[in-house]
């Protein structure tokens, strides 16, 4: 991917081809070997750092915006004054897992914005080296090594530029080896499967044996193509949600069969299982199992009902670890109703994707991702009053 990057992006092979040594990690360019004066009046060596914008996965954009990070000491000039007019700030900024910068620089062109990454990195290089030169005229920002770099290891097939640009990626660092397991994509868990897909979990197993019929088509994420229903072979929706998030992520596995006793013992193995089943007699064998082997789970609810000319909708999210359980028995059936068997599934996308969202807040809540005060176990949505009630709060 690095050689198609720079192959495809007229600017970065110019700075490869000058002598800058570059590397490209996840959603950031860095420039090594950049020499500097620090306050000592000596010559050190430092890292320029830069959010990297794609205008394609293989094709850098312009700069988003004007500055840089700098790793390494404060930049100064030849008598060891700081470099002020550059130095924004020195806060140390944990960027990713492995990218600790320790100053902030702002060198703003006449036009506002520099056209692309090499006026950009070769602005500042030119502006922190120029004093090293001034000391000693043999030190270069161009070591001449031509070689790129591509570091960080990732599961999408294309950076996240967005927590880059945000300066949270070093919050992926709570989803590190996590392989997380989706029971049923339906309404609900296709949204789960959309949402999860766009973290760097390790794996995302799905299991459902069922066909993807057109009713399904109306409550799952995007817009599943016509052809697809034409080719008279059954459409599996693992498979077919495989291959559509494969695309994002490269650790998603398809598991054509449901659930049932011989094979609950692979979901010890699992940091984290989503339930999205309809089934009672199920969703109580899976939670069951679950609980024995100490794999923290999220059911989901979804009911609907006709009210006089509307709908009355409910959503239920409910959270279960080892260290409390005790509630699931006031919030999950164990047996199903036979009546249901003449009732109308009512399922409606906005809501599947409200459960989903709701579910995926508090797992992310339980890795730390998002900040958790109440520590709920339980969640409910009505949609006539518009109420959000937690409960069963851990003690």
């Amino acid at each position: 991917m690095l050689q198609q990057l720079i192959n495809h992006s007229t600017d970065l092979k110019k700075l490869l081809d000058e002598g800058y040594q570059i590397e490209v990690n996840g959603g950031y360019l860095l420039v090594h070997q950049i020499p500097f004066v620090n306050t000592n009046c000596q010559i050190q060596y430092g890292t320029i750092v830069t959010i990297l914008n794609l205008a394609t996965p293989d094709k850098v954009g312009a700069p988003p915006d004007h500055t840089v990070y700098f790793k390494g000491d404060a930049p100064c000039d030849t008598e060891g004054n700081e470099l002020t007019a550059i130095i924004n700030n020195s806060n140390a900024t944990q960027l990713t897992d492995l990218i600790l910068v320790n100053h902030y620089l702002s060198s703003k062109p006449k036009t506002g914005n520099y056209p692309d990454y090499y006026e950009k990195i070769h602005t500042y290089a030119e502006i922190i080296s120029s004093y090293a030169k001034a000391i000693d005229s043999s030190v270069s920002a161009k070591p001449g090594m031509l070689k790129a770099v591509y570091s960080g290891t990732t599961v999408f097939q294309y950076p996240d530029i967005n927590s880059a640009k945000a300066e949270i990626e070093y919050l992926n660092r709570k989803f590190k080896n996590q392989k997380i397991a989706i029971i049923g994509v339906g309404g609900t868990g296709s949204y789960i499967l959309d949402l999860v897909s766009k973290t760097p979990v390790m794996e995302i197993h799905i299991y459902d044996n069922d066909v993807f019929q057109i009713n399904n088509a109306f409550r799952a994420p995007g817009a599943i193509p016509i052809d697809k229903f034409e080719t008279g072979n059954e459409l599996k929706k693992v498979r077919y949600f495989r291959d559509i998030y494969s695309r994002m992520h490269s650790g998603i596995f398809s598991h054509d069969e449901y659930v049932t006793m011989e094979n609950i013992h692979t979901f010890n193995d699992y940091d984290f299982v989503f339930i999205c089943v309809d089934s009672n007699k199920v969703r109580c064998l899976i939670v069951d199992q679950l609980l024995t082997f100490g794999v923290s789970f999220i059911d989901v609810g979804l009911g609907v009902d006709k009210v006089d000319d509307s709908l009355l909708g409910t959503v239920r999210v409910t959270l279960a670890s080892k260290d409390m359980s005790t509630h699931l028995n006031n919030r999950i059936g164990s047996a199903d109703n036979e009546e249901n068997e003449y009732k109308t599934n009512i399922q409606i996308a906005e809501l599947n994707s409200l459960n989903a969202a709701m579910a995926v807040i508090k797992w992310k809540k339980t890795i730390g991702y998002y900040q958790d005060l109440k520590e709920e176990y339980n969640t409910l949505y009505f949609t006539n009053t518009g109420k959000v009630i937690n409960e069963d709060f851990k003690a």
